[in-house]
């Protein structure tokens, strides 16, 4: 085996001389990725620099009776091996080809650069095991003598004590395992990170994660610092979810050495990389991905705009939970504690799914992980890998720092243990031996115990009074007003809550909203509208929550303390100042409303709350609204959805224009709009006979609503009893392709029954229609073979 083989001689049939990373380089340099040129020392010359200086029986010898539970003993048996290491003479064969190599790395960029040495293990990078951050790196690293003395820092990184308890874990032979070192030309990155081609979280195929950092990519992979996270489709390249964190110092290289750099103030709340980067991004990856036919962990470099990959590698932990460790289950609001009213102590980046409960362990160092005890909850700064006999102990883990690609994020998902990174300030907030409960999903920390919710068998359906309520593809969602219903309504069976109305949670703070803004009690409105949304969204979690946005009519906003003031009189109500116009026009009171259903999504990690924008006229409306939403920090993710409602005919003619302006879900109000498209005021008793939603006005207005969404991937829903009163009605929606139907709690178990036999004709009819056709063709070909 040669001592050095240069990037551009490698692909993934070498895994044996350059171990995964320098194997994976050399397959995507072939590949024409965009990779810094470099070589890699071979595993032949780590093994060549053990027999020469006679280590093999000597490290065999420290490592035959090592209890590797015995963290003294295993710090002591790494000391002595790193050192055996070390001390050994490189030889000349292996140094001079090293000293070479580094020179023609300078030749090529003409001048002396600096290179990343980096350990790749011949174990490294396969699909069962990630070896996250077992050896060392070491960077920014300039002369020919200081490339080789770090090439064997590298090899004596092979038997750190995290190395060593990592391979006796996962049943690695130590003296089979060998070490390559990766030599290649530095990035000074402005910006990097690393980017998942599966989100490791959701474990979505179409989901794509990004994380970003200023600096040096180190503090991202090592979990130094929060990253940015950016979530892509990857099917359609559309960003769908941004979390922006604050980097307050980055790595850079200042004076020929990697400093701790301060980032100017108001940079460090600022997305680090643009929308443009990470949909280049995400599509390299993409391709990286389809070359290597499986899910792949990249890292990435920015320098001076130009973009560059430093290391491809599988994702190791997409797979079922082990048995016997954590399952990821679900929050509710049953006993030992009312979600709804549990404390939430913090919160962070759920980067490992599941629950976990049990009393806090804080450790400050690795050097205290003997106090940790089995079924603990471990809380520290970050972890390294010599934290692994401690997370192997420990029901969930909580970290100050990190993100996804930190080393906490990813051994917890292998080992199937809850975890939350970034949380700032978890070393702070909790103490030894308080009792709480980890949610790894949602990122929160909560006070005490709560429950999880029971596994439930596919096969179980909704329970319903007459017995098993029947399974529909059409969603069955419920209308609510009064959150003293919402525990009792919540054991319908139901799919979540189509439509929440704001109207009575407004009339119990019982003060116009803008009385209390002008008081300056905008966070007393925000709070108590919280506190009414939260008691929503926990009754049905995880199922989604629909709230519409205050749709008061001038004459009844006149009714709350203060209304006189502000409510101008109008001469019909029902079509005037109301819905988006009026927070378009109101934008610091829309954003108190905002600001209560972040919080209930943020503080209390209820993500199953939604918004619906009722009285929607005009496609500019909904550009404005979305704007005031991003002004305070809400946008449309893959768990918060944007509805709109459909009540105005304006709006269904224009459906298409609403679709591609970037909306989820519309739900149709039959009421405002049977009584729009008919000219009927629905509360005239005059003419209330002729007020019918079974008008083939309203019917056709519905069609092209429903197919128009349908086109789009936009979600439909209808709230309104008609479905549950005309059994006709609710199968024309079915047969339009509805997706739900939200209806008053008293119909909804009348209503699933309707939908179920809706569903059933329709299915008869397509396959009665399939049979006649078939009949018809077997008539054609018996006719055909008789003239024959």
């Amino acid at each position: 085996m040669r001592n050095t083989m240069w990037f551009e001689e490698l692909d993934k049939k070498n895994l044996a001389e350059a171990g995964g990373k320098g194997a994976n380089l050399g397959e995507m340099t072939k590949a024409g990725f965009p990779i810094p040129p470099g070589f890699v020392v071979t595993s032949g010359a780590y093994f060549k620099h053990l027999d020469a200086n006679n280590l093999r029986n000597p490290i065999a010898a420290v490592l035959s009776s090592l209890d590797v539970n015995d963290s003294d003993k295993l710090d002591q048996a790494s000391d002595k091996i790193k050192k055996l290491i070390m001390d050994g003479r490189m030889p000349d064969d292996i140094r001079n080809d090293v000293i070479s190599g580094y020179k023609k790395l300078c030749d090529r960029a003409m001048k002396e650069v600096y290179v990343a040495v980096r350990s790749s293990a011949t174990a490294e990078d396969l699909p069962t095991a990630s070896f996250a951050g077992q050896q060392s790196t070491y960077l920014n690293i300039k002369s020919p003598e200081n490339v080789v003395h770090a090439v064997k820092m590298c090899w004596a990184s092979l038997f750190e004590p995290r190395a060593i308890f990592y391979r006796v874990q996962n049943n690695f032979e130590h003296m089979k395992v060998g070490l390559a070192a990766v030599v290649q030309q530095m990035i000074q990155s402005e910006k990097s990170g690393v980017m998942f081609t599966v989100d490791p979280l959701y474990e979505d195929p179409s989901l794509l994660a990004i994380e970003a950092g200023y600096g040096l990519g180190e503090t991202v992979v090592s979990g130094q610092i929060t990253p940015d996270t950016y979530r892509v489709d990857k099917n359609v390249f559309k960003i769908i979810d941004k979390s922006i964190s604050k980097q307050t110092w980055m790595l850079v290289k200042l004076n020929d050495k990697n400093v701790h750099a301060d980032i100017k103030d108001e940079m460090q709340d600022k997305q680090k990389i643009s929308d443009s980067e990470i949909l280049d991004l995400a599509k390299i990856g993409a391709k990286i991905e389809s070359h290597y036919q499986f899910p792949q962990d990249i890292e990435w470099a920015i320098e001076k705009g130009n973009l560059y990959i430093t290391q491809s590698r599988p994702i190791t932990t997409l797979k079922e939970s082990k048995e016997g460790k954590t399952e990821s289950k679900e929050l509710k609001e049953e006993k030992p504690m009312d979600i709804s009213k549990a404390k939430v102590l913090l919160k962070g980046l759920g980067s490992s799914p599941g629950i976990g409960m049990g009393k806090v362990k804080v450790l400050m160092s690795a050097k205290e992980i003997s106090k940790m005890e089995k079924g603990e909850i471990l809380v520290t700064d970050m972890t390294t890998p010599d934290f692994v006999p401690a997370m192997k102990k420990s029901a969930a883990i909580i970290t100050n720092t990190g993100g996804m690609t930190s080393h906490a994020a990813i051994v917890s998902r292998e080992l199937g243990i809850p975890c939350i990174v970034g949380t700032s300030t978890a070393t702070q907030i909790l103490k030894t031996g308080q009792e709480v409960t980890v949610d790894g999903t949602h990122g929160m920390v909560y006070e005490g115990k709560i429950a999880v919710a029971e596994e439930k068998s596919e096969a179980s359906g909704p329970k319903y009074v007459g017995g098993e309520a029947p399974i529909t593809g059409t969603k069955i969602y419920v209308n609510l007003a009064e959150a003293e219903l919402a525990g009792k309504v919540s054991k319908l069976p139901v799919d979540g809550v189509g439509l929440l109305r704001a109207e009575f949670m407004i009339a119990d703070i019982g003060k116009h909203p803008r009385k209390m803004f002008e008081d300056k009690k905008q966070q007393e409105f925000i709070d108590r509208l919280a506190d009414g949304l939260r008691k929503f969204a926990a009754a049905f979690y995880p199922r989604p929550v629909v709230y519409r946005a205050t749709d008061f009519k001038t004459n009844e906003y006149r009714n709350l303390e203060g209304g006189e003031k502000y409510e101008p009189v109008e001469a019909n109500p029902m079509m005037g100042y109301r819905g988006a116009s009026r927070y378009i026009e109101e934008p610091e009171i829309f954003k108190m409303e905002l600001l209560a259903i972040k919080k209930v999504r943020e503080e209390f990690g209820l993500r199953n709350l939604w918004l619906m924008i009722p009285f929607v006229r005009r496609v500019g409306e909904m550009r404005a609204i979305k704007d005031i939403m991003r002004s305070v920090g809400l946008y449309q993710t893959r768990d918060f959805k944007l509805w709109i409602m459909v009540e105005v005919p304006s709006t269904v003619f224009l459906i298409d224009y609403f679709c591609k302006e970037g909306i989820d879900g519309i739900s149709v109000g039959t009421n405002d709009l049977t009584q729009l498209i008919l000219g009927i005021d629905r509360d005239n008793a005059t003419l209330a006979k002729g007020f019918d939603e079974r008008n083939e006005a309203v019917i056709r207005a519905l069609k092209h609503v429903i197919e128009t969404c349908n086109k789009y991937g936009v979600t439909t829903s209808l709230c309104g009893q008609a479905p549950s009163v005309y059994p006709e009605f609710a199968e024309k929606l079915v047969e339009f392709g509805i997706t739900s139907m939200s209806v008053n709690p008293d119909a909804v178990e009348r209503t699933r029954k309707i939908v179920d036999s809706a569903e059933k004709r329709i299915m008869l009819k397509r396959l009665a229609k399939i049979a006649s056709h078939m009949k018809l063709t077997q008539e054609d070909d018996l006719r055909d073979i008789q003239e024959e």
